[in-house]
């Protein structure tokens, strides 16, 4: 059966049917770097060598070159470009500001050196079996500082692709004499051994993954100069003085407190110094404590000892705060008083019947007997008979009858008539 290609894969093949390039007609339309920025060592060494090879690497690719050391597998980072046309190349003017804002000429960059070219398989393979080989070198040395009685701890070994050098990382307390053991080592190795003191911080560099944040320790990942940290930065940020807390997996303060320093001092630069006399909108006061971050100041006035917190940004002259405060207490306050309206309503009121027979203002009032029970008049009774008996107005019957009507709850009355129940409202109980 015959394969005919369709009109519609033709046309994607033709570019000038296409509004974008494929990925091999980008590359092919790329020119070689003329430098490339690598990375290359345990240590992470940042070097800058020319490079004259026909291929295109991209960032991240393992290239072979001559560098201070020997010939050695190396990681591209990017590449210098005069324009920094591509978006993952930088200028070398760029280059150089970097450096100079990670340390200046403490920074380890490197330019003695050339790209040779991309490394080969073979290549790869052979500095993976070096690497499989450390073990083998570091179970020696220990064997020979045991031998010779070292005061020293081997921390890490790294072989080159080359094997013209062998180099040994350790730690002392106090200068070593070790010319007995490079001698032992280049003849049981037969390279050139090169022994390299580091210290705590670089010892994590060498062995540290992660810290407690769950990143990668930061002298292993983008550090290269490693400044010391003091325990000033750790008060004035406000962290904890725990030293289990504070510090990373080398032993001394967690290099991450001494990123901030310098917005902490731009920040605390704007606030007021403690026991120092400011103004605020409430009055004149001192400073008791500030917050750097949030730009608070906790100020005690000086007219009721109260503590009140205010933004720095608030604050005015002393001076100008007292002239406020004694303005408003020479000012009248507004008279806020209203009339109760609910108060000459309830007043004009007549009042209900009591438990004892009494009635509002114009009313009358039962007369008691000497048995304590209270006796209704004629006259009472007769007026609430004609109450009762009353019609209702039309429109408030109509107002009835197009709603359900509500019960009333019965109020019983302790102070009925006589004691034969006769009474409007019951038996004759006695006056609670």
């Amino acid at each position: 059966m015959s394969i005919f290609p369709l009109p519609v894969f033709e046309a994607d093949a033709d570019p000038h049917h296409r509004s974008a390039m494929s990925d091999d007609e980008i590359y092919e339309r790329l020119t070689p770097p003329k430098t490339i920025v690598v990375k290359f060592g345990r240590l992470r060494n940042v070097g800058e060598y020319p490079y004259e090879g026909d291929a295109k690497p991209g960032c991240g690719s393992k290239l072979t070159a001559r560098t201070h050391r020997g010939t050695e597998v190396v990681e591209m980072l990017t590449t210098t470009c005069d324009n920094a046309g591509c978006s993952k190349s930088v200028t070398r003017q760029e280059l150089l500001e970097y450096i100079d804002n990670s340390g200046g000429r403490d920074y380890p960059f490197h330019t003695d050196g050339k790209i040779l070219h991309v490394s080969t398989v073979e290549e790869l393979g052979k500095q993976a079996e070096l690497d499989s080989n450390k073990s083998h070198y570091i179970q020696t040395c220990k064997r020979l500082i045991r031998e010779l009685d070292l005061s020293m701890k081997l921390v890490d070994v790294e072989p080159i692709l080359g094997e013209e050098l062998l180099t040994f990382y350790f730690m002392a307390q106090e200068r070593v004499d070790f010319r007995k053991l490079v001698r032992e080592l280049a003849a049981d190795f037969k390279t050139r051994i090169e022994m390299r003191q580091v210290g705590a911080r670089d010892e994590a560099r060498l062995v540290a993954d992660y810290e407690r944040c769950g990143q990668h320790c930061c002298c292993r990942n983008f550090l290269k100069v490693l400044k010391p940290v003091s325990m000033k930065s750790a008060k004035i940020q406000k962290a904890t003085l725990d030293p289990l807390k504070i510090s990373g997996r080398c032993g001394r303060l967690m290099c991450c407190l001494r990123y901030e320093d310098q917005t902490y001092d731009q920040l605390r630069k704007n606030l007021p110094k403690r026991s120092t006399r400011v103004g605020t909108s409430e009055g004149p006061g001192v400073v008791l404590d500030t917050k750097i971050l949030v730009q608070l100041v906790l100020v005690r006035l000086e007219h009721n000892d109260q503590q009140i917190a205010v933004p720095v940004e608030e604050l005015i002259d002393p001076e100008e705060s007292l002239a406020l405060l004694e303005r408003a207490r020479t000012t009248p306050e507004p008279s806020l008083d209203v009339p109760d309206s609910g108060a000459e309503k309830r007043r004009d009121r007549p009042r209900r019947k009591g438990r004892g027979g009494q009635t509002g203002p114009g009313g009358k009032t039962g007369s008691k007997s000497e048995a304590g029970t209270i006796e209704k008049t004629p006259d009472q009774e007769q007026q609430r008979d004609s109450q009762r008996d009353k019609p209702k107005p039309e429109a408030e019957s109509a107002q009835q009858e197009g709603r359900p009507r509500k019960r009333r709850r019965r109020r019983r009355r302790r102070g009925g008539g006589g004691g034969d129940g006769s009474g409007g409202g019951g038996g004759g109980g006695k006056e609670s």
